[in-house]
């Protein structure tokens, strides 16, 4: 093979893609050629070599990756890997099988090019061989924000590196070790999970690292811990930042040695596991009030995860709720069921303030209770109340959807007029029909107050 190590090359199908990338690395001084598929590289390469390849993952014939692979073994490289499929099994996939960089289509061209400049600049790290299959995941999403939360997994999955993942409750934490587990080397071992603020702060230790019989009062029997249950494999420590400050001591100090002792017990047990803990809590703040030791999680927090909310990736809503619906009906066996249009623009819309969590239960819901088979805004009900607008507006939202369907007019008079009414008829029941005091909760006149109240009495229907 002759050496010619200076060019890009970009293997893609999509001639337009080739076009404007290639384009905008030639603005930048980089010599290019293009490709439409696997077998035009491989045949190139009995000539010369790129200095960095970037190639998209499904092209006609051999895929990306196998070409990835392949150009590994050879010692050909750095390969950047492109794709509008941004799951989390074939980012991961395409680390593995030796990619240095993950573009998620489409993709800003200055980032693409930055790409490019850094890996070239970088030495390229040794990876392990792709596998054939990969496992689904229960992570979904397309929003910008998901795609980096994939793209993160993707590229520590492999390692041994211990992982803190962040986010409000609902977010899908535990999802995210479980993908982190299932893309490492250590997937055929124990995944053991373990919420430590279930657990009351007598008993963690226990279930931490296992106890000897006699070792307190009805323990009948040795008992091995999560430490020993996961061994070879990962241990999930979810809601970390509660953990109490004693137990951290001792945490801090098997994760520094990799050695405990059970409960009672005189024999040193030394373990292999990997550590992925999660807290929606700041755990940055607690250390500063002394309730979470900085040390600790200097050791837990070596990479970061953020999951953001849902309120972040609205446009992941209805793939997750559809989602959600599908699995649902699957799972009770029951007849499958769909949303239209105007439910599911309507539920984008809506507050979910237990994230994803919450979105799964309203789909598990409307499985079962939903009378018919298609979901119309109507079905969806209102969210409970939060402590914001959020919770009434939502139901707002829904009506509003529904009466634009039905071809409604005039629904902001109506809406008004329904809004005046029920903020009246309240603040009077609040205040024992006393208008003044009435009047001034609600923050206006007490002229205004009984203007308003004849006026939405005399739009009554009288009762026959």
């Amino acid at each position: 093979m002759t050496e010619s190590r200076t060019e890009i090359w970009i293997a893609d199908d999509d001639r337009g893609v080739r076009f404007v990338l290639a384009e905008a690395l030639r603005d930048a001084g980089l010599p290019v050629r293009e490709f439409g598929d696997a077998e035009e590289v491989r045949a190139a390469l009995r000539t010369s070599s790129p200095a960095l390849l970037l190639t998209d993952v499904r092209m006609p014939g051999e895929g990306g990756l196998a070409l990835v692979a392949a150009l590994k073994a050879d010692g050909v490289g750095p390969v950047i890997v492109m794709s509008a499929f941004t799951d989390v099994a074939t980012t991961a996939a395409a680390y593995r099988a030796g990619a240095v960089d993950y573009l998620a289509k489409p993709f800003d061209l200055d980032q693409a090019v930055a790409a490019v400049q850094r890996a070239l600049a970088d030495v390229p790290v040794a990876s392990t061989p792709v596998t054939t299959t990969a496992p689904a995941h229960a992570l979904l999403g397309e929003s910008p924000a998901m795609r980096e939360v994939f793209r993160l997994i993707g590229r520590v999955a492999a390692s041994d590196l211990n992982v803190l993942i962040t986010g409000e409750t609902g977010t899908g934490k535990e999802l995210v070790a479980r993908a982190l587990h299932e893309e490492s080397a250590r997937r055929d071992k124990p995944f053991v999970a373990l919420n430590t603020a279930a657990i009351p702060s007598e008993l963690l230790e226990s279930e931490l690292f296992g106890h000897e019989a006699g070792a307190f009062t009805g323990a009948t029997r040795r008992h091995a811990g999560r430490f020993e249950q996961a061994e070879g494999g990962t241990l999930f420590l979810d809601e970390i930042g509660d953990m109490p400050l004693a137990l951290q001591t001792r945490l801090l100090r098997v994760l520094a040695g990799g050695e405990f002792y059970r409960v009672g017990g005189r024999e040193l047990i030394r373990g292999n596991v990997r550590i992925v803990a999660a807290t929606h809590q700041d755990l940055d703040a607690r250390v500063a009030s002394g309730q979470f030791r900085a040390d600790l999680k200097h050791r837990l927090d070596v990479v970061r995860i953020e999951l953001p909310p849902l309120s972040q990736r609205r446009s992941d809503i209805p793939v997750l709720a559809q989602h959600f619906l599908a699995s649902a009906a699957q799972e009770l066996r029951l007849p499958p069921k769909r949303f239209s249009k105007a439910a599911l623009k309507a539920i984008a819309q809506r507050d979910f303030p237990g994230n994803v969590r919450e979105l799964e239960n309203l789909c598990r819901r409307l499985a079962v209770i939903a009378p018919g088979n298609e979901i119309l805004p109507s079905d969806l009900g209102s969210s409970p109340t939060t402590g914001t607008a959020g919770g009434w507006t939502d139901g707002l939202r829904v009506w509003a959807s529904q009466a634009l369907a039905d071809g409604e007019i005039d629904i902001h008079t109506r809406a008004r007029e329904a809004l005046d009414h029920t903020l009246l008829q309240v603040a009077l029941e609040a205040h024992e029909g006393h208008r003044q005091h009435a009047a001034a909760a609600l923050g206006v006149g007490r002229n205004t107050l009984t203007r308003k109240l004849g006026a939405s009495r005399s739009r009554r229907p009288s009762k026959s």
